[in-house]
């Protein structure tokens, strides 16, 4: 009698699975619009756990020492894209005083820092020999040609 008993579970129980795969579940779709990724920063890293890319909102710094030597900058939002050896290359940065974009070579002395900053810009070239060389617009220089 023992023996029939398993024979019978086994079949409502297979009876109970049939049933609810024939009536079905309900289905998870994705939605059809894009929402919206909030944050205060948001970061990549690679398949080893190192930092690659990093966007974040640096608060403003009325005490920090510049190395133009003025002092103090403003709440700043900053795109770093980094190698993998951990040295930002690629820097975006804008404020509310301007905005600007560094390129690093191998070295931190060669770089390219292309910048607006208030009323003013620039575009800085230097080479690890320290030979640099920076071109701003002139007030005195013809308008190009359209």
């Amino acid at each position: 009698m023992r023996t029939a008993r398993l024979p019978l579970i086994l079949t409502l129980v297979n009876l109970a699975l049939l049933l609810v795969q024939a009536v079905g579940l309900p289905r998870a779709y994705a939605r059809e619009e894009a929402s919206m990724l909030r944050g205060s920063g948001l970061e990549i890293v690679d398949a080893e756990g190192r930092l690659r890319a990093q966007i974040k909102v640096e608060p403003a710094n009325a005490t920090f020492a510049m190395p133009d030597g003025t002092t103090g900058y403003p709440e700043t939002v900053i795109l770093r894209l980094i190698t993998a050896d951990g040295k930002p290359r690629v820097k975006l940065t804008t404020s509310t005083q301007g905005s600007g974009l560094m390129l690093l070579g191998s070295s931190d002395a060669t770089h390219t820092i292309l910048s607006a900053d208030g009323a003013r810009t620039a575009l800085l070239l230097r080479n690890d020999d320290t030979t640099q060389h920076v071109l701003t617009p002139q007030a005195d220089a013809p308008a190009p040609a359209r």
